[in-house]
C-alpha cells in the first residue's frame, strides 16, 4: 500500500490540473482495473494515455500511434485506447496487429475487437473471438455480450442468439436490463417475433428502449396493431416516448394505411416537442410521403427547423413517386449545395425518373454525379444505373455495369433480368435466371414475376409449368405477387383453365391477383367473365384501381361493348374518384373509333386533358381503315408524321389504307417517307412450341429444317379450303403484283408456317397455340377458321392485339378485332 500512495497522490494532482470537462472525459474512457492498482500508477503513462485518447477523440490517430511507440512504458488503457482507435476509424488490420501484440488482455481488450468484426459485419471472426476469449479464462460482460449480439441480426442467426442467451444466464446477467433490450431487439431482427414477445413479457423492468425494440418488431413483421397496442401501453406505463419510439410507431402507421393514425402521432410529437427532432420530423416525412399526402410533406419539410441529407432523400423520392419531376430535379440541385454527404444522395431515385421518362441524357449526368462522390460503390446505385440504362434503350452500358459489379445481390440479378425482358431479349432473360441459379443467389418474388414474365412472352407453356413447380419448392406459392404472376404467364400462354386453377387455389388475394385474372378474361376476349370478376372482386369490399379499369375497358375494346365501355369509364371517374391515365383515354379512343361512333370521338379527344400521343392516333387511324374513312386518316397520319417518329406503324398503316383503295402512287410517297427518315417496318414473324423447344417463323420463310413437310402440308390445305368454298381476300396482300402472286404471298404467311409445322409435329386432335408479333389479317383470320373445321383442332393464335380461339370453323372474337 505504500507503494500505492503516492502514486495515487500523483495521479490525483495530474488530473485535477486539467479542465473539469476533460476530467469527466478522462474518467470516463479511463476506468481503474485490477492490474493498474496491482502494478502501481506511473504518472508519464498516466499523462500519455490522457492524450492519445484526445488524439483518437479528434480523429489524429497516427499521431495518437506515434505516441504510443514511444511510450517507454504502457498499459492496458494504452493498448485498449489505441485498439479502439483503429477499430472506429475502420483500420481493423491494424487493430487486429496490435491486438495479437498484446500479451495481457481484458475484457475490454477483447470487448473493443470483437466490437471490430461486429462492425464489419464478420459473424464467422465474432463467434470465433468470443469463443477464444472464453477460453482464455476471461469472464464476458454486459458490453462483451450486447456486443456480439449485435451480429444476430437475421433469420439464420437465431441459434446463435440462443446459446448466446444461454451464456447471459450463466454468467448472471438475465436481469440487467441493457442486455434484456438487446436480447429483444436481436430476437425481432431474426424474425422470432413470437419468442421476443415471450421474452418482452419475461422481463421484470422495462423501459423506453425495451418497449421501442418491441415495437419495431412488431412493426417490422406487419403485426402493426400489436405495436399499436404495445405504444398506449408504454403512455400507461408512464414511460416516454424516444425519438427511435417515434420512428418505430410510424413505421407500423405506414403499413396500418391509416393517415388518421400519423396525424395523431404528429400532434402528440408536437406536444412531446420532438418535433424540433430532425430523426423523427424525417419520419413524418415517410409517412406522409408513403400516404400519397406529398403535399403535407412538403409543408413539412419546408416548416422543419433542421434538414439533413435523409430530409432531402424521403422528399426528392416522394415528389419522384407522384410523378412531380420538375420539384424532384429542382431539389435535388438545391442538395448540391449543402454540407450532407453527397454519397447520401438519392441518386437511385433520380435514375429511377430517368428511366421512367426515359431520358438517358440525364441519367449519364446522374452516372457522372455518381462516380465523383464515390456513390457508384453502392449496390443500390448500380442496380438503378443498370435498369436507367435498360430502360433508356442502352443495353450494352447496362450489361457493361452489371458484369463489373464486384457483389451482386438477388436485386443485381432480378434488375438484370428485366432489363433482357424489358428489351424483348425472353431467351437470354432465360439464361441469366440459369445462371443466377448456379450463382446460389437467393430468389424472392420480383425475380419470379421477371422470369414468368419472359415465359409468358415467349408463350412457352412447358417453361411456365417448370417454373410453377420451382416456386412451390421455393415456398414462393403463397406469396400473392408470385402467384399472380403465374396466373398471367399461364393466360399470356393462351392456358385460361390453368390461370383460372392458380387463381382459385391461391390461399390470400388482393387487389393484385383479381386484377391479374380479370386482365386474363380480358385478353382472352371474354367480356361477360371479365365483368363477373370485377363484381366479385367489388363484393367482397377489394377497391379496384386503375389497372382494373385498363383491363375491363380493353374488355369493351376487343368486344366492341361502346356503351358498355363508356358506363365503366363514367364509373371510375365518378363512383371511384380515379383519375383515367392516357391508356385508359387511349381505350376509350379505340372503342369509339372501331364501333364507328366518330363524331362522339372527335369529342372526347378534344375534352381530353392532354393532346392525343402516337398510340391514340394510330387507334384512330385504324377504326379509318375499318370504314374508309381516307379524309380523317389523311389528317391522322398527318399529325403523326409530324412527331418524327421511328415507329413504322403509322408508315404502315396508311400504306395499307391507301393499298386497299389502289392508290399505289400515295403507297410509293408513304413508303419513300418511310425511307427518309430511316423507319424500318417491323418484320411480321409468328412462333409455336413444340416438344418444349421454340419453333419461330417469318412470312415466306423456307429456313426450316422441316421446310419441305410445311410446304406439301400447305398445299395438302389449300386444296381442302377450296373444296369446302374458301376465297382468298387479296386486299390483304398489299402489293401491286398480279392477284395469283397475292394469293401465293398468303398462303405462306408466317402463322400459317408455324400451324402447318404444329399440325406435321403434334398427335391428331391435340390442341395447336401459335403467337405473333402484330396483328393477324383478315385473309388468315378467316383462313384459319376454316382448317380448325378441316383438321378438327382447336387452334388458339395470340396476336399483338389479342387472343383468338379457333374451334370448328369459328373464332371466340367473333370476327372482331
Amino acid at each position: 500500500m505504500k507503494r500505492f500512495k503516492p502514486n495515487a497522490f500523483v495521479l490525483r494532482t495530474t488530473l485535477l490540473s486539467s479542465s473539469s470537462s476533460s476530467l469527466r472525459t478522462y474518467l470516463t474512457t479511463s476506468s481503474l482495473d485490477a492490474q493498474m492498482i496491482k502494478t502501481g500508477f506511473n504518472p508519464n503513462t498516466c499523462r500519455s494515455n490522457y492524450l492519445m485518447n484526445d488524439l483518437v477523440k479528434n480523429g489524429q490517430l497516427s499521431h495518437a500511434q506515434k505516441l504510443f511507440d514511444q511510450m517507454p512504458q504502457t498499459n492496458l488503457i494504452s493498448t485498449n485506447t489505441l485498439i479502439s482507435g483503429h477499430v472506429k476509424a475502420g483500420n481493423l488490420s491494424k487493430a487486429q496487429q496490435l491486438f495479437d501484440q498484446t500479451v495481457e488482455r481484458n475484457v475490454v481488450t477483447w470487448t473493443i475487437i470483437i466490437g471490430g468484426y461486429v462492425q464489419n459485419n464478420q459473424v464467422y471472426q465474432t463467434f470465433g473471438l468470443f469463443s477464444d476469449m472464453r477460453q482464455s479464462g476471461l469472464e464476458p460482460d454486459h458490453v462483451t455480450f450486447t456486443t456480439v449480439l449485435s451480429v444476430c441480426n437475421e433469420f439464420s442467426r437465431f441459434n446463435q442468439a440462443i446459446q448466446i442467451h444461454a451464456l447471459v444466464l450463466k454468467y448472471g446477467y438475465g436481469f440487467t436490463l441493457r442486455v434484456c433490450n438487446t436480447l429483444v431487439d436481436t430476437y425481432c431482427k431474426c424474425h422470432y417475433i413470437e419468442f421476443a414477445h415471450r421474452f418482452f413479457n419475461e422481463i421484470p423492468h422495462r423501459d423506453c428502449v425495451t418497449y421501442t425494440a418491441m415495437i419495431a418488431g412488431y412493426s417490422k413483421v406487419g403485426w402493426n396493431e400489436e405495436a399499436v397496442k404495445l405504444f398506449l401501453k408504454m403512455q400507461v406505463s408512464g414511460l416516454k416516448p424516444s425519438d427511435f419510439t417515434f420512428a418505430a410507431i410510424l413505421s407500423a402507421g405506414i403499413r396500418l394505411d391509416d393517415l388518421n393514425f400519423g396525424e395523431q402521432i404528429h400532434g402528440f410529437v408536437v406536444k412531446m416537442n420532438f418535433v424540433q427532432n430532425v430523426f423523427v420530423s424525417n419520419a413524418l416525412l415517410d409517412f406522409y410521403s408513403k400516404h400519397d399526402q406529398v403535399t403535407d410533406a412538403a409543408k413539412l419539410f419546408y416548416e422543419m427547423p433542421e434538414l439533413d441529407g435523409v430530409s432531402y432523400n424521403v422528399i426528392i423520392t416522394a415528389y419522384a413517386w407522384n410523378g412531380q419531376y420538375k420539384e424532384c430535379f429542382d431539389l435535388f440541385r438545391e442538395l448540391q449545395f449543402t454540407r450532407f454527404d453527397r454519397k447520401q444522395y438519392p441518386f437511385a431515385t433520380i435514375l429511377s425518373v430517368a428511366a421512367a421518362l426515359p431520358h438517358l441524357k440525364m441519367g449519364k449526368q446522374v452516372h457522372s454525379q455518381a462516380i465523383v462522390s464515390s456513390a457508384l460503390s453502392e449496390i443500390q446505385v448500380e442496380n438503378s444505373l443498370i435498369d436507367m440504362y435498360a430502360k433508356c434503350n442502352s443495353l450494352e452500358e447496362a450489361n457493361t455495369i452489371f458484369s463489373s459489379q464486384v457483389h451482386r445481390d438477388t436485386v443485381s440479378w432480378t434488375t438484370m433480368i428485366s432489363c433482357y425482358v424489358h428489351n424483348g431479349l425472353c431467351e437470354d432473360s432465360l439464361k441469366l435466371f440459369l445462371e443466377m441459379r448456379k450463382a446460389d443467389v437467393s430468389m424472392d418474388q420480383a425475380t419470379f414475376a421477371c422470369i414468368l414474365r419472359a415465359s409468358a412472352n415467349l408463350a412457352s407453356i412447358g417453361l411456365g409449368k417448370q417454373l410453377h413447380s420451382f416456386i412451390i419448392r421455393s415456398g414462393f406459392i403463397s406469396n400473392v405477387f408470385a402467384g399472380s404472376a403465374l396466373v398471367d404467364a399461364y393466360a399470356n400462354c393462351g392456358s385460361i383453365q390453368d390461370a383460372i386453377q392458380t387463381f382459385n387455389e391461391m390461399p390470400d388475394r388482393t387487389t393484385v391477383s383479381w386484377n391479374a385474372m380479370i386482365a386474363a378474361y380480358a385478353r382472352d376476349g371474354d367480356a361477360d367473365a371479365t365483368f363477373r370478376s370485377f363484381k366479385e372482386m367489388a363484393h367482397l369490399n377489394l377497391q379496384p384501381d386503375s389497372v382494373t379499369f385498363l383491363s375491363i375497358l380493353s374488355a369493351c375494346s376487343h368486344c366492341g361493348l361502346v356503351e358498355e365501355g363508356l358506363r365503366y369509364f363514367d364509373a371510375m371517374t365518378q363512383t371511384y374518384n380515379l383519375d383515367p391515365g392516357r391508356k385508359h383515354y387511349a381505350c376509350m379512343i379505340d372503342i369509339l373509333g372501331r364501333g364507328g361512333r366518330f363524331s362522339e370521338l372527335e369529342r372526347f379527344i378534344f375534352q381530353m386533358p392532354f393532346e392525343p400521343d402516337e398510340v391514340m392516333l394510330l387507334s384512330v387511324l385504324n377504326s379509318c381503315k375499318i370504314y374508309g374513312k381516307q379524309e380523317l386518316a389523311r389528317k391522322t397520319a398527318d399529325l403523326l408524321f409530324k412527331m418524327e417518329l421511328k415507329d413504322a406503324g403509322p408508315y404502315v398503316m396508311m400504306s395499307n389504307i391507301y393499298a386497299a383503295a389502289g392508290k399505289w402512287d400515295d403507297v410509293g410517297k408513304v413508303k419513300k417517307s418511310m425511307r427518309d427518315r430511316g423507319v424500318k417496318k417491323v418484320p411480321a414473324y409468328s412462333w409455336v412450341e413444340v416438344k418444349h423447344k421454340i419453333h419461330k417463323f417469318s412470312s415466306n420463310d423456307t429456313k426450316h429444317p422441316q421446310n419441305d413437310e410445311i410446304q406439301r402440308k400447305l398445299k395438302i390445305l389449300a386444296e381442302q379450303m377450296e373444296k369446302e368454298g374458301y376465297m382468298p381476300d387479296t386486299t390483304c396482300a398489299l402489293q401491286n403484283v398480279e392477284e395469283d402472286i397475292k394469293v401465293e404471298s398468303l398462303m405462306y404467311h408466317s402463322e400459317r408456317l408455324a400451324i402447318a409445322y404444329a399440325l406435321i409435329t403434334t398427335p391428331p386432335g391435340s390442341p395447336i397455340v401459335v403467337m405473333k408479333n402484330l396483328r393477324a389479317c383478315v385473309d388468315c383470320h378467316s383462313a384459319i377458321k376454316m382448317i380448325s373445321k378441316i383438321v378438327g383442332r382447336k387452334i388458339t393464335v395470340r396476336d399483338s392485339s389479342r387472343f383468338h380461339h379457333f374451334s370448328d370453323g369459328r373464332c371466340s372474337c367473333g370476327d372482331y378485332w
